[in-house]
């Protein structure tokens, strides 16, 4: 969870000791003032972490830390404080914006965490956006969508040259119509009968777990959230049992495993086989949830029936729900939806990324305008990648 308010003083604390020009002097004056607690040469709390660096400019290529211990400190924002002779810089540095790993990393695998990161390992932008500390909720609210482990693998490969796991899709020529024929589909689907018979279908499961869903809504890793509330609205038998009790009891939570596939409900129909992703924003805090797997996606597509569909599901600070479904390409989703390119290898076209305020809009209120056009490009972009 991104703690605005605590963050955004530290922020401003640097930058009235600008100049000060001595990481030791500076890392003194922020442990005293934040109480953080000092793990060699880590300074943390609850809410972040911070690294001290000193250079003679913004570039720098020291090496700043091992993976192994980014790994305790991953869940929080880490801010790397770059301290030079008349400024001080900060930057993100969790997994989500590294290139590589850089020392000492010959013998990095998944599993086995070797190496280090150096300044130049640091990502400048993510996915356009600048890493600074103005845009660090933005970034850190992307970052809590990705685990270490998934982080990992993408580091790994980066590092080491090692063959990706993933799967590229490439289509053949009918398979590449039916993509295309998908908004098609996607605008008969959301006129017809059956629309109706699965939003409803949704909807009865979600007021089924309601209070659940509210209760669950405070966890603070957005990536358990998501799977728990998933898990609630779409599954049922002995675990879901338990895992109510748990929560309405405030209990230790079963573990959840997810098949991590393009929908989190499948459903067939007559002439529409769908497959629905549910999303969940808490509307009293910050996040941008991720998307879908590019790849998956198109391989979906390619199907004769097929309608990808997001099921939207909000929890306001009075613990009111309300839901949405909607396509990926009603004109507001498929506006809010930025593809993260360096997601992007030699076996994948990367991962999708979704706005969390378009989020709540959709919910608040609904266009379900489709400019098929818009969609088309946004085929032309996913294919080409």
């Amino acid at each position: 969870m991104y703690n605005k308010e605590l963050i955004d003083d530290f922020i401003e604390t640097i930058g009235e000791l600008h100049g000060i020009a001595d990481k030791t002097a500076l890392a003194s004056q922020i442990q005293q003032k934040y109480g953080l607690v000092k793990d060699r040469s880590v300074y943390c709390c609850k809410w972040f972490a911070v690294r001290f660096c000193r250079a003679d400019s913004r570039s720098f290529g020291n090496t700043v830390l091992s993976l192994s211990v980014l790994q305790k400190y991953d869940d929080r924002p880490f801010i790397v404080c770059l301290v030079t002779p008349t400024a001080n810089f900060l930057f993100l540095a969790n997994t989500t914006f590294l290139k590589k790993i850089s020392h000492s990393s010959q013998e990095l695998r998944t599993d086995n965490i070797k190496g280090s990161f150096n300044g130049g390992d640091i990502m400048h932008h993510y996915d356009g956006v600048e890493n600074c500390e103005e845009n660090f909720e933005y970034l850190f609210t992307s970052h809590e969508n990705y685990s270490f482990q998934e982080n990992l693998v993408r580091l790994v490969e980066a590092t080491n040259n090692i063959r990706p796991t993933g799967h590229r899709f490439e289509p053949d020529e009918k398979q590449e119509n039916n993509i295309y024929k998908s908004v098609d589909r996607a605008v008969s689907f959301l006129n017809s009968r059956e629309y109706h018979i699965l939003n409803e279908d949704l909807q009865a499961r979600v007021r089924s777990v309601e209070k659940e869903i509210a209760i669950a809504s405070f966890i603070d890793n957005v990536n358990l959230r998501g799977r728990i509330i998933e898990y609630l609205i779409t599954e049922s038998g002995d675990l879901h049992s338990v895992l109510i009790k748990a929560l309405r009891r405030g209990t230790p939570l079963p573990e959840i495993f997810t098949a991590y596939k393009l929908g989190d409900y499948e459903r067939k129909f007559d002439e529409y086989y769908t497959a629905t992703d549910i999303k969940t924003k808490v509307m009293f805090l910050s996040s941008n949830p991720k998307g879908y797997n590019i790849d998956k996606l198109l391989s979906f597509l390619a199907q004769d029936q097929s309608v990808y569909l997001v099921f939207i599901v909000t929890i306001d600070k009075n613990e009111r729900i309300s839901t949405r479904l909607c396509s990926l390409y009603n004109r507001q989703l498929l506006s809010a939806t930025r593809i993260i390119s360096h997601w992007a290898g030699r076996n994948s076209r990367g991962v999708t990324q979704y706005l969390g305020e378009a989020l709540e809009d959709i919910v608040d209120s609904f266009d379900s305008t489709i400019d098929i056009d818009e969609a088309h490009r946004f085929l032309d972009d996913c294919l080409s990648i």
